[in-house]
């Protein structure tokens, strides 16, 4: 528990570091950096927000310039946002600081500890999600 908060103290340091008072607002330029465009509905679901909570986080980030909404042509239910230039430069170093800052975190492991851990990690996970069902 308290090697968790740590860590995720040590991860909030790093997304304000980078630039961001928000981490929902790196979240979702993040999973924008690394899936491309998406429904609003499907980042609300991929970070873990009420429909509200997604609405205001891309409206704030679109103000800034960040992120721009369109209507999905082929179902114009479905509001489809993406980077903007802007928007995804700041990500890029944003998130390479951020990345290299992590990587850091874990230098105090050998090779074979931090492939050990992401398969420990990744299994703990998988019986958390099974057992939620």
């Amino acid at each position: 528990w308290k090697a968790s908060h740590a860590v995720m103290r040590y991860d909030r340091a790093s997304i304000v570091r980078a630039g961001f008072n928000s981490l929902t607002d790196f979240a979702l330029l993040e999973l924008l950096l690394h899936k491309g465009p998406q429904p609003v509905n499907t980042l609300g679901r991929k970070i873990l927000l009420t429909s509200g909570s997604i609405t205001t986080a891309v409206q704030r980030l679109a103000k800034r310039g960040l992120v721009s909404r369109r209507r999905c042509e082929s179902d114009g239910r479905l509001v489809i946002v993406e980077l903007t230039a802007d928007g995804s430069q700041l990500i890029r170093q944003a998130f390479d600081a951020h990345a290299a800052e992590l990587d850091a975190l874990f230098d105090t492991l050998t090779d074979d500890e931090k492939t050990l851990f992401a398969n420990l990690i990744r299994k703990i996970g998988r019986s958390a999600e099974a057992k939620l069902k």
